[in-house]
């Protein structure tokens, strides 16, 4: 029997690939994709996956042809495939309802974000910051998958124990912050968290980390009660996968 041959299109990652090591293939800032599927269809209707929530993931690696690992991914670029395998699944036009009013978007005309290359040095997904308040130097990282999937493992160990007061903001600023003042010791960047670190100060970090990190610009014009244009971000729900 003849191997099917599906139709490819070559994505091009936000980040470009410069947080990457030279020997990951992301460096190369392209993702081959195929087009989707009956095959990846049931991927996405698949009740066990959608529970355990890695139906996203399980999507992604059917589609993805290039050798990444889909954990490897900063969240920009993976939400850049995840755009692509909508628009190689269904087309580009994605019909939405906000504030009682349909929207349709061509996610085709999506860019990704403009990324000051000056800020990144090539190969590292590393980051110097001074927080503004206790002016305390710290380098920080971008938000991977595999990143993503560790602290909500913790957060799950913590559940367990007190599951009313999970400490989400904390333990994400734990794994993000990779150095204080030139020290890299895990214990000693968790005991600044918790005890050092102001809240204007994360709160600094989090909008500068939002500002500088790779991205597909996830927005479109709105008009508002008053005729102005408003620029809102699109939002991902159920029937994104789903247009019928």
């Amino acid at each position: 029997m003849s191997e099917f041959k599906f139709p490819t299109e070559t994505i091009e990652l936000p980040s470009k690939g410069i947080v990457y090591p030279e020997s990951n293939p992301l460096s190369s800032g392209q993702v081959e994709m195929k087009y989707m599927t009956a095959k990846e269809e049931d991927i996405i209707t698949n009740q066990s996956y959608i529970q355990k929530g890695v139906v996203i993931d399980k999507l992604l690696k059917s589609l993805i042809v290039s050798p990444i690992d889909v954990d490897d991914l900063i969240v920009g670029d993976k939400n850049a495939l995840l755009v692509a395998a909508r628009v190689l699944g269904y087309g580009s036009d994605y019909t939405f309802d906000y504030l009682g009013k349909e929207y349709t978007v061509d996610l085709s005309t999506l860019e990704n974000k403009q990324i000051d290359e000056s800020l990144f040095d090539k190969g590292k997904n590393e980051f110097e910051f001074t927080l503004p308040h206790s002016k305390t130097k710290i380098t920080f990282q971008l938000m991977t998958d595999r990143l993503e999937k560790k602290i909500e493992a913790e957060l799950k160990g913590l559940s367990k124990i007190n599951k009313e007061n999970l400490p989400e903001m904390s333990t994400r600023m734990k794994y993000l912050i990779l150095s204080v003042g030139g020290e890299y010791d895990t214990k000693y960047i968790r005991e600044f968290v918790d005890n050092g670190l102001l809240a204007r100060d994360a709160k600094a970090l989090r909008d500068y980390i939002l500002k500088i990190q790779p991205d597909v610009n996830l927005v479109f014009d709105r008009e508002t009660l008053d005729g102005t244009l408003d620029e809102t971000e699109i939002p991902i729900t159920a029937n994104f996968f789903f247009p019928n």
